[in-house]
Order: C-alpha cells, then structure tokens, then sequence
C-alpha cells in the first residue's frame, strides 16, 4: 500500500484581465500545485485573448470593427457566450447588456465632474446601446452588430466566465479542491482538506473593516459588485459607477448586491443588473431563480437578503 500524501491548499496571486486573480488549489506538493495554477492561467489567457475588445486581434474587436457593415463569423465558443449573455438582458429586461460598450462616457467618477450631464448628453450617450441590435446566425456562428459604432465588450461577465472555465479545467484534472477569486468574483469546487466548506466572508461597506457574516459556500459562485469608492453626488442623491444601460442614468439606491450561484459568470451579470434594477424588481428576479440567492445593502445601509439564504450574522 502506498502512503497516503497529505494535500494542503496552495495559493498563488497574479494579474490577469487587468485584475487581481487569486487561484487557490488543493494538491500534495508545491510542484503539482503549481502546475495546476499554470494550466489555469492559461486557460484564463486564452479566454482574454478571446473576449477581449482592445486586443486588435480578438475576435470580439473584428465583430465591434464590423458594425453596421457585415456578420462576422466566430468560434462556437464566444457564439455560446454572447446567446448567454442576451438571455441574461431578456432575463433582466436589459439592465444587463453587453453592447453597453458603446456608451460614451459622460459620467466620471474621479472627481473631475462639476455637474450633471444634461439630459440631451445622457439620452444621446446609450443611443448606440441595445442587445436587440444583436443579429445571431446559429447556422453560419455569426455575430452583426446592426447600428454603426455599435460595440460589444464582456466587462460585467468576463472574469466570471473566465473563472468558471479555469476551473473546469482543473475539475477536468482531477484537481479536488480549490478557490479561483478574480478580483472579488469567487468560485469554489470540492472542501478544504480538513473537510471544511470553504467560507467567504462578506464585509459592510459602510465599514470595511467590519464583516456582517461568514457563508459557507459548496461548490458554486459568489460575486460581489459595489465599488462604494466609485459615485459623484449631485443635489444628495448619489449616483453610482454602474450605469443603466437603458437610460444611461447611473444607479442609485444600492451600495453593494452580493450574488450566489451555481457559476461565476451568472452571479458576475446578475449582480450588476440587481443595481440596476433597485432593490424591489432585483430580488423579485433572484427569487425566481433556481440555486440563486442574493444579498443587498442599501444606501441607508439596510441588509436585503432573498428568502432562499439564511445569514447567521457574525
């Protein structure tokens, strides 16, 4: 009989997709441990190099270079992504929407803006926008985008999506264990090897020092959007950096939308669109989800939770 190797967690940070990835994986010694790292990381790369829009080269930026003009023929795989993604906008009557990207950027939020933009600025800011421009061909894999300077861009799913994949991977590996955490967006698969969940500690934004509670979470996706350092003021109504596609009007009313599911890249969507839909359309939607819950703070600092989670406040 063989020894029996002990397997601990091994954790390596790096930037990726612009953000902080940290990938934690289960395994018996440091050299497995990073070699599993380094087939996530690839694989991550690889789905950069994919959805990218400012890679001159991805296939993403020759559908935005094409709008108005022509379908653009893609792999299956960003194909599948863009059809998610769309059912994601009906899902969420368009608070989500992909060709966000073609918004100008009349909003800053690095303190250089002295005053509201007008209403003609705003209205003519999202006239581009709108997954309905989206024309899909199953039968030739195309994408047309139908208005000129139309574009795409998987900002609010990407590092979802890529975290979901990279652990695919590892799964596919026989990796047991292990955490991908882009910059905040959690994925989990398998227990810690003292056969704990693995817990994701969720923190107040009113204080970031402070945690209001501690979730376990099995195998599945947790993602928080609030940038609570991200919002001008204007006549006391904060407005927040995650804007409304539809109107191109920032969201107000909510700080922080913490999401659960079964994968990153639904929990990464449905987190910003709860910001843009307010607290009361945002948790209807969850709640008809299934293997879906959710955690809201408003900006009075209320915790809204959906009746399908339970929070043992810490």
């Amino acid at each position: 009989m063989g020894l029996l190797v002990a397997q601990e967690p091994y954790k390596r940070t790096m930037k990726l997709m612009g953000s902080r990835f940290d990938i934690t994986v289960v395994a018996k010694d440091p050299v497995e441990a990073n070699g599993y790292i380094d087939l996530a990381v690839n694989e991550i790369t690889r789905i950069e190099q994919l959805i990218s829009s400012w890679d001159a080269n991805s296939q993403t930026a020759e559908v935005n270079r094409n709008a108005g003009i022509r379908p653009v023929q893609v792999n299956a795989e960003l194909f599948e992504l863009i059809q998610r993604a769309i059912s994601i906008s009906k899902l969420t009557d368009g608070a989500f929407d992909i060709s966000y990207a073609s918004m100008d950027n009349i909003w800053r939020f690095d303190g250089s803006m002295k005053a509201m933009p007008t209403a003609e600025e705003i209205k003519a800011s999202v006239s581009k926008v709108g997954y309905q421009h989206i024309v899909l061909n199953k039968e030739n894999s195309t994408v047309f985008l139908k208005l000129k300077s139309m574009k795409i861009g998987f900002g609010a799913i990407g590092k979802g999506y890529a975290a979901d994949k990279a652990k695919d991977v590892l799964i596919a590996k026989g990796v047991v264990a292990g955490i991908i955490n882009a910059s905040g967006d959690m994925n989990t698969w398998g227990k810690q090897p003292n056969g704990n969940e693995w817990n994701v500690a969720i923190t107040n934004p009113m204080d970031k020092n402070k945690v209001f509670a501690v979730l376990p979470i099995t195998n599945g996706a947790v993602v928080t959007s609030g940038n609570y350092e991200k919002y001008v003021t204007f006549d006391n109504v904060r407005y927040t950096h995650i804007i409304d596609p539809r109107s191109g009007y920032p969201a107000t009313g909510i700080i922080s939308v913490t999401v659960f599911a079964p994968k990153a890249e639904l929990a990464d969507a449905l987190a910003t669109s709860v910001f843009v839909m307010g607290k009361d359309v945002g948790l209807n939607r969850i709640e008809q989800l299934p293997k879906v819950a959710c955690i809201i703070i408003d900006d009075k600092g209320n915790i809204i939770t959906s009746k399908n989670i339970e929070i043992e406040k810490s």
